[in-house]
């Protein structure tokens, strides 16, 4: 049991904990910079990482050694618990257990270094019952550290092999999936919104000195805290830092679902998105249980698609994408169609005015996109009903002029 009230440890002629409570943080930042001096893999990490979770982390800690100097009584459970949570994300991000440790006992070492210094012969006492300190400190923290990194390696592979996958893959195979379901301890919901989704790069993915593995799986690892957020019920996926695919329980058959709903889903992507910091665009189809594995792979073609005509990031059902993704189909049409357009091939120029045009609906609104003059809009398209005789302008070429240049986009993909 730890005294009542010990003595202050005393080095350079005051109590320790009082001098190191005043420095805590421009120890926090010396900590900082002497973990990613020493540790090449916490260099790799995003800067935000290490200004956020991290400093917090290492704060924690301090604060908790700080204690132990004062009082004399070991990390409590709260601090101890907080240290495992810590070091489960580090986990999840893919660091590896023995770099992790390393930090805390530069930490310590940190500490230890900037008392040294102002030590008197008179305090080697104190001096001493620090260095015991510190050991027994690191001798409860570092399996606290340990237990909370393997129990989370441990729930990322069980969570592979769980009974939730096998419902996934029982639903995507297209096989029965009643038992799986039961197994899972989960009742099947009245439908599933498929989602096929393709995840931006996130910033850090490219920024030169990180990791981009790791910025990564932070990425992935939030928009899965996301989904969980706003989902009420199991969310079932098969995710990467890239995409993949997710099953939203929806609140009605299918034949039920409203434009509310769907909206819904508009703002639980654009929720995803913010929280993952990059664009996310999503084909997205609703379907029976049993109908599942046919609209994964309808959800998927509408996503390539989608990405394949330029639409924008969010959610794309297959009425969103009617023409293009049946100019996507072969047929005999195709080639002739896309050819209507053939005479403005080598000018790009009339190609992006007339889609622009075709795109805003109306030649100021065109000018404004392209930032030219409204007459030079007037211009191109009089060149373009010159060279392929079908006038933008006209309700009756309208939508031939879309069709065909859905068809070129379709045969130059």
């Amino acid at each position: 049991m730890p005294d009542d009230n010990p003595p202050d440890l005393v080095v350079g002629g005051q109590p320790l904990h009082e001098r190191f409570t005043r420095q805590l943080p421009a120890l926090v930042g010396q900590v900082l910079i002497e973990i990613t001096r020493r540790v090449p893999a916490y260099r790799q990490l995003p800067a935000e990482a290490l200004a956020g979770d991290i400093s917090q982390v290492i704060e924690t800690a301090l604060r908790s050694f700080v204690d132990l100097l004062r009082t004399r009584a070991l990390p409590t459970r709260a601090e101890l618990g907080f240290l495992r949570e810590s070091a489960a994300r580090r986990a999840e991000e893919g660091l590896p257990i023995d770099v992790v440790l390393t930090a805390y006992h530069i930490g310590v070492q940190v500490m230890w270094d900037s008392l040294r210094p102002d030590a008197r012969p008179e305090e080697i006492q104190d001096v001493l019952t620090v260095n015991d300190l510190a050991l027994r400190y690191l001798e409860v923290v570092a399996p606290a550290v340990g237990a909370g990194y393997l129990d989370a390696r441990q729930t990322m592979f069980d969570d592979d092999h769980s009974a939730r996958h096998t419902l996934l893959s029982s639903l995507l195979r297209g096989t029965p999936a009643e038992i799986a379901a039961g197994q899972a301890g989960l009742r099947l919901p009245p439908c599933y919104l498929v989602l096929a989704l393709s995840v931006a790069a996130h910033p850090d993915e490219t920024g030169d000195g990180v990791d981009p593995v790791i910025a990564g799986r932070r990425k992935l690892r939030r928009v899965r805290a996301e989904l969980d957020r706003q989902i009420r019920g199991p969310v079932l996926s098969t995710l990467t830092a890239e995409g993949g695919t997710a099953l939203l329980p929806g609140p009605a058959p299918v034949a039920e679902l409203t434009e509310r709903d769907w909206a819904w889903l508009d703002r639980v992507v654009a929720g995803l998105s913010r929280a993952a910091g990059a664009e996310i665009t999503v084909g997205a189809v609703a379907a029976e249980p049993a109908g599942v594995a046919e609209a994964a792979a309808v959800a998927g073609e509408v996503l390539a698609v989608a990405q394949r005509f330029g639409r924008p990031p969010g959610v794309h059902r297959l009425r969103d994408v009617l023409l293009e993704y049946q100019l996507s189909r072969p047929s005999a049409a195709l080639d002739q169609l896309a050819g209507v357009l053939e005479p403005l091939s080598g000018n790009e120029e009339l190609v992006q005015t007339l889609a622009v045009y075709l795109r805003a609906g109306g030649r100021r609104a065109a000018a404004a996109e392209l930032h030219v003059h409204p007459n030079t809009v007037d211009y191109r398209l009089r060149r373009i009903a010159e060279l392929t005789g079908l006038d933008a302008t006209s309700t009756k070429d309208i939508g031939l002029l879309k069709a065909a240049l859905a068809a070129r986009s379709a045969t130059r993909r």
